[in-house]
């Protein structure tokens, strides 16, 4: 796969021809010439602006692209016909450079109703090649192109217009430098033959971006789940699961809508009658709106015959000494891969090996990290078990 990336027209040398001047788009006619000009491009740097403060889903406010040479700036909000983006999005001869982009696809997602793909995040480019983990936008251009970005707007009302002009330099900032880090990074990965592993994290995350988390399963993020019984595991699956796809119709935040303390309470008491419901954060108008839902939740979720399994407790002291030698080999194989070991392994897939009877690889150990990380850590497991 490492062909797919041509980044050759993307080098450094070129950074005197990038103009950051915004370039605003407005109309369905700019939008579709130039969304054609830039199909013919090998790959073309993405971002996008939204609001997210008091809704469940984010609020598109606006997309960057850069070219390499310009910015622009395009104005969801003015524009009718989104068609020709969309079908950029999807063209797979086009790769889309972006900067750690969980948020954003689902911003794109929301507004166009797709993923952009393929896709090239130059933060995890960044920890493949040795550069260090989680490094943000700003750290990456100024290590690689040793130019300094503002972070003047990063709480800025992108859905207000007119936007400042304050507004549109560091939004035409966010991709202006882009393709120039995606090829250092590109070259970087080829000659630490390492760009396969970045094609294979990036189609995965393109894949479960896709795949959102079913509202059955939220229930295992509580805080402290593990300590119910499974009847009351069931409670708090359907109750988490209802109140998933209540914000979803409503676009308010979760906590808005009821609180996860709350969730737990009430499937630790599993009440009866509207009386016995009320609690703090459970009361007044979100008592009178939801109470009687509640309880028919509480009381089918009882019934249930398909209860979920127990959660995993906490390590114990002893796991908790296994998990600690584990770490310790995670940060040998990272110092001789020359990667950070955030990238290799996480501590919730350390657990899960630990906790395993009969421990294997799954996810995203079998993949390119089964020789690097995988393989060592089931070993060192079966030494320290001996």
């Amino acid at each position: 796969m490492a062909d797919l990336f041509n980044a050759e027209s993307f080098t450094a040398e070129n950074k005197q021809l990038v103009d950051v001047t915004p370039i605003w788009i407005d109309s369905d006619e700019q939008l579709e010439e130039l969304c054609a000009r830039w199909r013919s491009q090998s790959a073309i740097a993405l971002d996008t602006e939204f609001m997210r403060s008091r809704t469940f889903y984010p609020q598109p406010a606006l997309v960057q692209v850069g070219d390499g040479k310009h910015c622009y700036l395009i104005d969801n909000l003015a524009i009718s016909n989104l068609e020709p983006l969309k079908e950029l999005l999807q063209d797979t001869r086009v790769i889309k450079i972006m900067h750690s982009c969980s948020e954003d696809l689902e911003t794109l997602e929301r507004l166009l109703g797709v993923i952009p793909d393929p896709i090239f995040d130059t933060q995890i480019a960044a920890a493949i090649s040795g550069m260090g983990a989680g490094l943000g936008y700003a750290a990456t251009v100024s290590q690689l192109l040793q130019i300094d970005l503002p972070k003047s707007e990063t709480r800025s009302d992108w859905l207000q217009r007119p936007l400042s002009d304050s507004q549109k330099n560091y939004a035409a900032l966010d991709v202006a430098w882009l393709p120039l880090v995606y090829g250092i990074l590109v070259k970087r990965l080829r000659e630490q033959e390492r760009i396969d592993w970045l094609w294979e994290d990036c189609t995965a995350m393109v894949a479960a971006a896709r795949q959102p988390e079913s509202p059955e399963l939220y229930y295992c993020k509580v805080k402290g789940a593990w300590r119910l019984r499974q009847n009351q595991l069931a409670v708090l699956q359907d109750l988490c699961a209802w109140r998933e796809r209540e914000a979803r119709v409503r676009d308010m935040p979760r906590n808005h809508l009821i609180k996860e303390n709350v969730c737990m309470a009430l499937a630790q008491h599993m009440p009866k009658y509207l009386a016995t419901l009320a609690q703090p954060g459970l009361e007044g108008k979100t008592l009178r709106r939801y109470g009687e839902k509640l309880l028919e939740i509480i009381s089918g979720a009882a019934e249930r015959e398909d209860l979920p399994a127990r959660l995993p407790q906490p390590l114990n002291r002893e796991q908790g000494e296994v998990l600690k030698q584990l770490r310790k080999k995670v940060t040998e194989l990272a110092e001789m891969a020359g990667l950070p070991p955030e990238i290799l392994v996480r501590k919730k897939e350390l657990e899960v090996l630990v906790q395993a009877q009969q421990p294997t690889l799954e996810g995203r150990l079998v993949g390119w990290r089964r020789a690097v990380v995988g393989e060592p850590l089931l070993q060192e497991l079966k030494e320290l078990k001996v």
